[in-house]
């Protein structure tokens, strides 16, 4: 009799772990059931601005692989609006929901991938149900946002609440949409995943664009009328808004998993080994946004919810499943966004991050171009280090810039990894020529200064 893996999730994670097991074991000997409580699999969560703004036009290009290619290329038994309610460790059974024809389907496992995902955050005050409050988690969040956008009346005035990659994303969207927005973020500046300081030159690049930036501002509540969204209630009193977005963050979706007795960190994440393993409970593997990890260099559990992780720890968890042997090393918090033309980058500690980790630290800033600033389309950059005292090893990386920016985090990134000094970064063998950097590129002029500036600490 076939064994049977049961994938809790249809997704980034999960459906990469059902296709590398499925991969290593044929389909006489191993059955798989996925339940996904969407309408859809594998698809990208980071492209819905893109979609909303019109960028990509088409939804479906955001789907990566369909049902129908997992049933007959990977002989995957995809089951949609299923949502998976209960997980019985004892009885090595899962309980689920038909979502729309109804009734309860219970499915016995001997393997089983959690992979839930996360939720987004959201506050009492927006639990309301007012229609126009939207959030852009799921590719149906998306469909309904675009759909109130081109209801009449139309809605003028939108209100983005929360900075991060996703309200910065989705403000802009809304503004290719021909709506006047405000982004109102508690913090001092949007995007706080880079420094305040770097967060600065993203604010003055929304602003330029007519993007109404209301920072230091908590938000307290949603005013509505005739059942329809009509402001912002914040502090300084309200922000008119005919359209909400909320874009608070995400935690991790481990419900399920705790009231099953799966193990939790203290990030809120599954907590797993190497291999994705969830630790004590033989045959059960998770892997995506609903776990924590281990970051590289402050060495602690953190939770950094994004696709490339989720495919990877899926891919591993996969091959494991499957017979085979791969694991999953950590993360060190790579990034990058685009804002308008503005470019972003991060990598590895903020100095908030590197305060808390306990290390003592300089930091520098350099300001250089993209290209040779002779060649046209030469256009400004600036890129933070922050190095540890007294040997210089790199902690963290933030670039902000234009045309040709955010990728060069990923230099700063490999270095990083692989624990590199920025003494030894100054030789790095990058590439030149007029088009693409000056003689000396923006990563090794911040490498310069921060050798420089440690050599000014030790003095």
């Amino acid at each position: 009799m076939a064994e049977r893996l049961i994938v809790v999730g249809g997704d980034a994670a999960g459906m990469a772990a059902a296709s590398q097991a499925r991969r290593r074991r044929d389909g006489a000997d191993l059955e798989i059931v996925a339940f996904e409580r969407g309408h859809f699999t594998s698809y990208s969560a980071c492209g819905i601005p893109y979609w909303i703004s019109g960028l990509v036009p088409d939804r479906d290009a955001l789907i990566a692989r369909d049902t129908v290619t997992f049933r007959e290329q990977f002989d995957i038994d995809v089951r949609l609006r299923h949502e998976v309610t209960a997980i019985d460790l004892d009885r090595r059974e899962v309980v689920a929901r038909d979502l729309d024809g109804g009734g309860e389907v219970r499915a016995g496992f001997d393997s089983l991938v959690y992979a839930t995902g996360a939720v987004p955050v959201q506050p009492d005050w927006a639990r309301g149900g007012i229609a126009g409050v939207f959030g852009v988690q799921t590719l149906d969040d998306g469909a309904a946002l675009l759909d109130w956008l081109d209801r009449e009346p139309r809605p003028r005035r939108a209100v983005v609440v929360g900075g991060g990659y996703i309200g910065v994303e989705i403000a802009e969207a809304l503004l290719q949409h021909g709506l006047s927005v405000d982004l109102v973020e508690q913090g001092a500046q949007p995007m706080s995943t880079v420094d305040p300081d770097m967060g600065e030159l993203v604010a003055a690049a929304l602003r330029k664009v007519g993007i109404g930036i209301r920072s230091g501002l908590t938000v307290t509540g949603l005013q509505e009328r005739d059942g329809r969204i009509a402001a912002v209630v914040t502090a300084e009193g309200p922000i008119p808004a005919d359209v909400v977005v909320l874009g608070l963050g995400v935690r991790p979706n481990t419900a399920l998993a705790a009231a099953a007795g799966l193990p939790l960190g203290p990030t809120g994440g599954i907590r797993t080994d190497l291999r994705m393993r969830v630790p004590g409970v033989p045959g059960v593997w998770a892997a995506g946004d609903c776990v924590e990890t281990l970051h590289r260099v402050s060495g602690l559990p953190v939770h950094i919810p994004l696709g490339t992780h989720a495919n990877k720890q899926g891919r591993v968890a996969g091959i494991n499943i499957g017979g085979g042997y791969a694991t999953f090393p950590g993360v060190v918090g790579t990034a990058v966004t685009k804002v308008c033309d503005l470019e972003v980058g991060r990598t590895g500690l903020r100095e908030s991050d590197a305060t808390a980790a306990g290390f003592e630290f300089v930091t520098v800033r350099a300001e250089s171009t993209n290209r040779a600033g002779y060649y046209p389309g030469a256009r400004p950059m600036t890129v933070k280090l922050i190095a540890e005292r007294p040997g210089g090893r790199l902690l963290g990386a933030q670039i902000v810039g234009w045309s040709e920016a955010a990728k060069r985090i990923d230099a700063l990134a490999v270095a990083l990894w692989n624990g590199m000094t920025v003494d030894e970064m100054t030789a790095l063998d990058l590439g030149y020529a007029p088009p693409f950097a000056p003689v000396w590129d923006p990563v090794l002029i911040a490498a310069r200064r921060a050798v420089d500036a440690l050599s000014r600490a030790e003095r």
